[in-house]
């Protein structure tokens, strides 16, 4: 498909292609959905082998924030941006301040924050073009770095699937892998230490796999045999589509939670074949919600003990998705993109009679 039959396909309103020679600046920003509010989502810094497999990423990854956004019960659409990684370019105050001009030039229809390659400082640079960002450090009066509060909602979602699968949410000696020790994966091991889970790791990236071991015993394996360790809970904390033919077919565990974006390679597939194993699935923009609720308390004026309160709710919303899936025989996945998209529609009909 080309670039418009994409967008038809996943319903996009808008990609906007950007180019600046002198930086050597390169991306895309999508804008799935703008019916509760302007499309907000962060920026990913990624190397990518394709344009193609970069337009593939933006979509997808926009077409979440608008599914996580609805079901967090916020004023925002979603969107999302990916910035084709240039090893020749120099990712300075001028790059990312370039970046921050074609932010701007959207008039305020997409409000960009922090992800995957990106952090505080580049943010800080970006704000300095466009007052369409979020995720600004707190001496700018921003909330600083959203990851610690995704892994925050990402731990309640665990929870509440661990008392749908036993009736108890408790995770003291549950054998956990967690795949991607970032920012939120660290944030979530500190969680499950606290409470006392056997905790097993999996990484490409060696300095984050020390930072974990220097202050956590956990247990490190290589990326690819994560999935046929034994273990309760399986969170998958890196990249998307590793909940696929191949990986379900080793997954051993009871309950899979995480923080990675677009876990399921197909929705529908591999959401079926996940509830046909009888394993308990937290949707992925059900939990990870996180960021983007910390990331929407700024824009109306941050507190942090508000963004974690509304972050709480996460666990709720969790218990009832998944008994509500149990009782009608359907995925989780599912059922979580209904209630996001009947949001969405209710609140499109409501505007479409002013």
């Amino acid at each position: 498909m080309n670039v418009f039959e994409k967008m038809e396909h996943m319903e996009h309103e808008q990609v906007m292609f950007f180019n600046d020679n002198k930086t050597g600046l390169k991306g895309i920003i999508a804008i799935h959905n703008s019916i509760l509010g302007p499309a907000l989502g962060g920026t990913r810094l990624w190397h990518y082998s394709s344009e193609e497999e970069a337009v593939k990423d933006v979509l997808r990854l926009s077409r979440g924030m608008s599914f996580k956004s609805s079901i967090s019960g916020i004023h925002l659409g979603g969107g999302k941006a990916v910035i084709i990684d240039n090893p020749k370019a120099t990712k300075n105050e001028a790059y990312w301040r370039s970046y921050g001009k074609f932010v701007d030039n959207l008039g305020g229809k997409y409000i960009t924050a922090e992800d995957v390659g990106t952090n505080t400082q580049f943010i800080e640079y970006i704000s300095l073009e466009t007052k369409h960002v979020s995720g600004k450090p707190d001496y700018l009066g921003g909330g600083g770095d959203p990851s610690p509060v995704t892994a925050y909602g990402v731990y309640l979602g665990m929870k509440a699937a661990q008392k749908q699968l036993s009736g108890s949410d408790s995770l003291m000696g549950k054998k956990i892998g967690v795949q991607g020790v970032g920012h939120v994966g660290q944030y979530l091991i500190d969680y499950l230490a606290k409470e006392g889970a056997d905790i097993i790791i999996s990484d490409i990236n060696e300095a984050n796999i020390k930072t974990v071991t220097s202050t956590h015993k956990v247990k490190v394996v290589p990326v690819n045999t994560i999935y046929a360790e034994d273990m309760d809970i399986y969170a998958p904390c890196a990249l998307g589509a590793t909940l696929n033919d191949e990986t379900l077919a080793q997954l051993k565990c009871s309950v899979i939670a995480g923080a990675a974006n677009n876990q399921l390679a197909d929705e529908k597939k591999h959401g079926d074949l996940i509830k046909d194993k009888g394993i308990i699935y937290a949707p992925d923009f059900l939990i990870n919600a996180g960021g983007v609720i910390n990331c929407y308390i700024e824009t109306v004026g941050y507190n942090r003990e508000r963004a974690m309160a509304a972050t709480e709710k996460i666990y709720s919303q969790t218990c009832a998705v998944l008994e509500y899936a149990a009782n009608q025989n359907k995925n989780s996945q599912e059922v979580a993109l209904e209630i996001a998209m009947t949001r969405i529609e209710d609140i499109g009909n409501i505007r479409q009679r002013r």
